[in-house]
Parts: structure tokens; sequence; C-alpha cells
């Protein structure tokens, strides 16, 4: 039997330079089928303070409960990644009882629709409540190379600085909000998920790098989404010494306890597409690799859902074509809770086949695996993707820009007498453990209080772990 304490890492530990650029990564066999070598341990308190120069000399911490801002990019019902978890963190950390505000760009232009990838529409500024959280979207003017230009931007974080905040937490990539912060340098104390490394865009991130160092030397912690990612990325190696972990969470509930709707729109798609029925749920974007399922879909039966829109549409229809499996392919676009749910729970698996180091965490796989969906996703050398599912427990892991591994994985999982149901269990456990948004709320808080400097003003225990994580690092 393990040890109580075996393992853990004490509040007072950071992640040393050693464990910063060497985590472990899935190693993928001949056949695509990786091993994984892990240590458990509790990074939830990974990170030091030694550079937090950023908040010397700021106004004094009041008390009660904490008020932060998050600063996004978009917010829901825009669509991404980052767009969920910030809402996830926003509402679960207003639960616990801190004074929520997001502030983003706004996406949808004065007719309601979506202009994030139009370069030239503009939106106006809104302000509103989504339940507990101030959500200030800001109007735009245009957008070039991902930047959006936002002329109340500097002005929105001047007001927010001088009175209604106590704590900026900064979600990168984000070249708009980076660029406000390295030229008014607010001094209020900041924190800031680094969600992945700029990768396709060269020249906006040699762009943005001046001004990322200036932020990210003032600010008081980076956090990463998973122990592995920090091993690849030249930019978090440099602050190692203020770099904590925070893995992302999601409201589990509708995964976990499937409203009827859910479950109708489940037997529905059952009936509608028989079995198997693929599933791809993401942006349709270069890193998703979702040409890489087109492909292996040639070499599987059943039919491939892809729930999600982006400027590769086209493209990737056109390729549907060419390889004869366009009658096989179902382009969902956007789809409500109960359809996505629903989806989920008819689909024999989910399909990851992300193939960038963009991807550096894959929020996606976790609302497959909370509603009993096995996760067949890719071995990015230091990304968290192959952490967030692991194989051989919650699905199958396969080499990256490889349909043939991807269709022998899922065939795999059609003949495997029992590992479909096994992957299957194994999936909703580990969602429950790590994944649940009011546990990602009670982590964040307690690195807000680190920072802060100032004990359990908002509900979160002052001494002791908040939950075990599994990490892989050298043995």
């Amino acid at each position: 039997m393990r040890k109580q304490n075996e393992g853990r890492i004490t509040n007072d530990e950071r992640m040393t330079n050693d464990q910063c650029q060497s985590t472990k990564e899935p190693v993928a066999g001949a056949n695509g089928q990786g091993h994984f070598r892990h240590s458990t341990l509790d990074l939830l308190s990974s990170l030091s303070l030694r550079h937090s120069s950023f908040f010397c000399g700021s106004r004094p911490r009041r008390s009660g409960p904490v008020r932060v801002c998050h600063l996004g990019k978009f917010y829901p019902p825009a669509l991404g990644g980052i767009e969920t978890h910030v809402a996830a963190l926003a509402r679960s950390q207003a639960e616990l009882g801190a004074k929520v505000r997001v502030l983003c760009v706004h996406h949808l232009d004065r007719h309601g629709r979506d202009v994030t990838w139009d370069r030239f529409a503009q939106t106006e500024t809104v302000e509103e409540w989504d339940g507990p959280v101030r959500v200030i979207r800001m109007g735009r003017r245009a957008c070039v190379a991902r930047l959006d230009f936002c002329l109340e931007l500097p002005s929105l974080l001047n007001r927010l600085r001088r009175a209604e905040v106590d704590l900026f937490h900064l979600h990168v990539p984000n070249p708009t909000m980076l660029l406000a912060l390295a030229a008014l340098r607010p001094r209020v104390p900041l924190v800031v998920t680094y969600h992945s490394d700029v990768i396709k865009q060269k020249v906006l991130q040699l762009a943005v790098q001046p001004f990322e160092r200036v932020v990210f030397h003032d600010a008081a912690m980076i956090l990463s989404t998973s122990p592995l990612y920090p091993g690849g990325s030249a930019t978090l190696q440099r602050y190692c010494g203020k770099l904590g972990v925070l893995p992302l969470g999601i409201d589990l509930g509708p995964y976990l306890r499937p409203a009827a709707a859910a479950l109708e729109h489940g037997r529905r798609l059952r009936a509608e597409h028989s079995w198997p029925l693929w599933l791809a749920v993401g942006r349709l974007v270069y890193y998703k690799g979702l040409h890489n399922a087109i492909r292996a879909l040639a070499l599987v039966p059943g039919k491939l859902m892809i729930v999600g829109q982006g400027p590769l549409e086209d493209d990737l229809r056109r390729l549907a074509e060419e390889v004869g499996v366009a009658e096989r392919v179902c382009w969902r676009g956007r789809v409500s809770m109960e359809e996505l749910v629903g989806a989920y729970r008819a689909a024999t698996a989910g399909w990851f086949p992300s193939n960038d180091r963009s991807e550096g965490f894959g929020l996606v796989q976790v609302e497959a695996m909370a509603s009993g969906c096995p996760v067949l996703n890719t071995s990015i050398p230091h990304s968290g993707v192959s952490w967030v599912s692991r194989h051989e427990e919650t699905g199958l892991t396969v080499r990256p820009n490889d349909p043939a591994g991807l269709a022998a994985a899922a065939n795999r999982l059609l003949h495997e007498p029992g590992l479909r149901e096994r992957l299957a269990r194994n999936a909703g456990a580990r969602a429950r453990l790590e994944f649940d948004q009011a546990l990602m709320a009670a982590r964040s808080l307690k690195f807000y209080e680190r920072v802060l400097g100032d004990g359990s003003a908002y509900g979160v225990p002052k001494h002791g772990t908040v939950s075990r994580m599994e990490a892989v690092l050298p043995k």
C-alpha cells in the first residue's frame, strides 16, 4: 500500500529548473501505441514568489473576498478552449466567494453575427452579467494577425486597476492584452495562465515577444495547464522560478448527469447513424489535425461526426471528397449543450488528432471522458494532450499526423473484447478526480492566496494540499 505522504510536494516547494526542462514524454511504440512513465506528485504549490516585482509598491490588499479580473480573448458563447476555460474558472471562483470580472473582446457585431474571423468587422462594448460574473466585452475596430484593436482597453484597465480589482489573471496567447499590459504596467499583482506557445504565427510571435517578456518578468506567477508542457517551452523555461501547474477543469454536471433531452438526442443519433460513430469536436483550424481524421476514416467502418466551425471547413470538405468519405462525414457546426452531450453519449470514441503544440491541453477530451467516451489522441511532444487522456487507461494514444495509426487504434476498440468498456469506465473516474471546475477554482484561489499574502479570506483552506495530481517526471 502506498504511504500517505509518498511523492507529495509541500506548500513551500516549487518546480525546479530540472523538473521544468525534463518532464517525460509519452513514448510511442512501433505501432503507435505508446507507453508512459509516471510518478504521483502533488504540484499544487509548485511555485515561487521570488520574482514578484509586479506588485511591489502596489496598494495594500484590503480585507474581504478577493477581487479578480480575468483578461481573456473572448468569452462564451464564443467558441474555443481558452474561452470555455475562462468562463468555467470565473463562475466557479465566484461560487467560492470571490468577486470576479472578465475583460475580453466582443466577438459579435450589432446584428449578433460572430465576426471573430472577419478582420475588418467592428463590434461595440457591452457590459453584462453571466450569473455572478461581471463580463465586459470590449468593442474592436479591426483584427490583424490575431491582434484586436480595442481603443477602450487602456481606459478600462486603468479603471479596474484604480479601485475595482486586487489581482489580474491573464490568459495567453493573447497579444491584445499583452501589449496593453506592457504599455501600462499597472501596479496590480498579475497571474498568467500559459495555455500554449505561439507556433505557427512566427511573425506575430517575434513582434509580441518583447512585450511578453516585460509582462512575464513583472508577473507574480505563471501557470502551465499540465506538468508536461514546460519541458518543451523555451518561454516557460525562462521562468521556472515562478512556475506552477493549474490543470483545466469544466462543469462536469451536464456530462456526468445528462439532461433528458441530451439522452434522447443520443438515442436519436445512434438510431440514425448506427455503430460505430466517431466524434471530433473543436474549431476547424490547422492544429486540430482533422485532415488526419478524415484520412483515417477511409480505413475504418462507420461515420465521423465533426462538431465545430472554423476557417478550414471548405478545405476539409474538399479533402473528404478526394478520399472518398464525404458521405460518411457529418458536419454539425455549432450545437447546443444537449446536442453535444448526446453526441458524446452516442459516440464509439472521441477522436482528438491534434498535431501541434498549439494544442496544450485539449479540454474537449475532458468532456468526452466525463461522458464515458474513450479518447483517441496523439503524443504531441511536450503537450498536455496525452497527459489529460492517458494511453491504455482512458483512451489510446498514437503518433501525430498518422492516419493509419489512428485507424488502427479505432479498429482495436471495435475488435478487442472489453477494451472500450474499460477505457470508458476509467475515463469517467479520471474526469471526476482531476478535472472538475470546483477543484480547479480551489487550486487557483490557493495560488492567489500565495500572491496576495493574506490567509484564507475567501473560503479556501490555508494549509494542506487541495488534490493529488499525476505528473510525468524523470526518475
